[in-house]
């Protein structure tokens, strides 16, 4: 339960959401810097990511002086089980 609840933290941020909607769009990873792509402080895309990175649903790799991020594709696997299990227990016992 507390790794669910740790993936379910991660994405409670519509910000975090928007950059795993960002980085699945992409289908690659992406090497620039996302403030362009997102109306966000870098500061604040900054702990976003750290966030996403520490729950296992993305990595980044240092090329140069950029990080790569990508979707970490077994934590992606991870939340869509978390969530389905989670919702399909709640459809189960709701009235």
């Amino acid at each position: 339960m507390v790794r669910s609840a740790d993936i379910a933290k991660a994405i409670a941020h519509p910000a975090r959401i928007a950059i795993l909607k960002m980085l699945a769009q992409r289908n690659t990873c992406f090497c620039g810097d996302i403030t362009e792509v997102l109306p966000l402080a870098q500061s604040t895309v900054s702990q976003h990511l750290k966030a996403l990175k520490s729950a296992g649903l993305i990595t980044g790799k240092v090329e140069g002086v950029r990080t790569c991020y990508c979707l970490n594709t077994a934590g992606i696997m991870e939340l869509k089980s978390t969530l389905s299990e989670l919702s399909n227990e709640l459809v189960e016992t709701c009235c």
